[in-house]
């Protein structure tokens, strides 16, 4: 038997029965699509926040406080401080980082803004003018933080394009009066939006001075100077990073005494965005592993259809047999059910995957969150191939055993 025959003689056996076929193929259908739409969306939620991270600034170096094994301490408790204002301005002061074009020292917070009847929660960060250069932020209207505000500790704020509409709605934010932490401060500027959540909006932030904020909201004392939670560094160009990088390291271990390990860490961009990288990637992994187990489920539902088939066609196959029909025509015709099966199904499934991850990207962007579902072209071969591989292994034993039916024994089967 030919395989053109084999496949016309399964499709008329799962056209005999049409709704146990359907039913046979839901479960390859369900683990497919849950296998598509899973890495389709953690492909999405992956390019998102890299687009999110490559969005915060370009050249930029990031100076956390606390040693590398220490920082997991340091982020849970919040006590630990290394970094200092001034350490920022000595990383600024000319001809000590010819690499660095700009620092931007960083004091924040998580506190409530309230203007009128609403609030909201953000986060404050005090900042210096230079902020806007490092993070790459820009202003939609009004001014940002100058050199002014932050010699007289202003009470000014500089608020997220989020903030600005949960607050103000259709109101001009400029010049009104929002108060954080009981302090009332005055809305100056309002940055233009940069999108996306999840890894942390970036319009979700008020902008204060940073003399404001050590001396109205969170001052520490650190060996002798105010504390900050961060140093943001631009490099000048991309290629100077790695030696922007050292020029840090060296200034800050000649402020801080230090002789073995750094109290402080420095990260640049790519390795952010690495990180990040990694974390979406195993949990994307970990989803479709979980999604890929209802293939398993689908394929033991092929081989238990194809057995109770076996058993209902005993004595056509004694029949096939006695007229001449081989071993491998019989195992040849029940492997290309199993395999139409499990193919059609796949095909349903991906299309299924598909429109279930763009459902769930709709949904997400009514929440606020913009996730533009990937499909790759790997993704449908991977969840293809499977599906495939699924029916030929569940569906070799069935055939098997129809192989080997002895056709006197099957002729006589009722």
């Amino acid at each position: 038997m030919d395989p053109r025959e084999s496949l016309l003689t399964a499709l008329r056996s799962l056209r005999g029965n049409k709704v146990r076929s359907a039913l046979t193929m839901l479960g390859i259908i369900i683990g497919v699509a849950a296998v598509i739409a899973m890495l389709s969306i953690g492909r999405g939620a992956q390019s998102m926040i890299t687009a999110q991270i490559e969005g915060m600034g370009s050249n930029l170096i990031y100076v956390f406080p606390g040693a590398a094994q220490e920082r997991g301490v340091q982020q849970a408790s919040g006590t630990m401080q290394t970094l200092t204002y001034e350490d920022a301005l000595a990383l600024a002061a000319p001809g000590a980082c010819p690499s660095v074009a700009a620092v931007a020292p960083e004091v924040s917070a998580s506190a409530q803004i309230v203007y009128q009847g609403q609030n909201v929660n953000a986060r404050i960060s005090g900042v210096t003018p230079e902020y806007a250069q490092v993070r790459n932020y820009q202003v939609a209207s009004g001014e940002f933080l100058d050199a002014g505000h932050i010699s007289g500790r202003s009470l000014v704020a500089v608020v997220g394009a989020n903030i600005a509409q949960t607050l103000f709605a259709d109101l001009d934010p400029l010049g009104q009066t929002v108060r954080i932490n009981n302090i009332s401060f005055r809305v100056i500027g309002v940055l233009v939006a940069k999108g996306g959540s999840g890894f942390g909006s970036q319009d979700d932030v008020v902008l204060v001075p940073l003399t404001t904020a050590q001396s109205r909201l969170s001052r520490r004392i650190v060996r002798g100077g105010t504390a900050v939670n961060g140093i943001n560094v631009q490099a000048v160009d991309a290629a100077s990073i790695n030696q922007a990088i050292d020029e840090i390291s060296e200034v800050l271990r000649q402020r801080h005494h230090i002789l073995f390990d750094d109290d402080f860490q420095v990260l640049n961009q790519a390795d952010v965005l690495s990180i990040a990288n990694q974390i979406t990637g195993i949990l994307t992994t970990f989803l479709g592993g979980i999604a890929a187990i209802s293939l398993l489920v689908g394929g033991i539902g092929i081989m238990n259809i194809m057995l109770v088939s076996v058993t209902e066609r005993t004595r056509e196959i004694g029949i096939r047999k006695a007229v001449g029909a081989k071993r491998r025509d019989i195992l040849a015709q029940f492997l290309t059910e199993a395999t139409v099966l499990s193919v059609a199904g796949g095909l349903i499934g991906i299309l299924l995957g598909w429109g279930l991850a763009g459902l769930v990207s709709q949904i997400a962007a009514s929440n606020g969150t913009a996730i533009i579902v990937v499909l790759g072209a790997d993704s449908v071969l991977l969840a293809t191939g499977f599906s495939v591989a699924v029916g030929l292994f569940f569906g070799i034993y069935p055939a098997v055993r129809a192989a080997s039916l002895h056709p006197i024994e099957a002729l006589r089967y009722e």
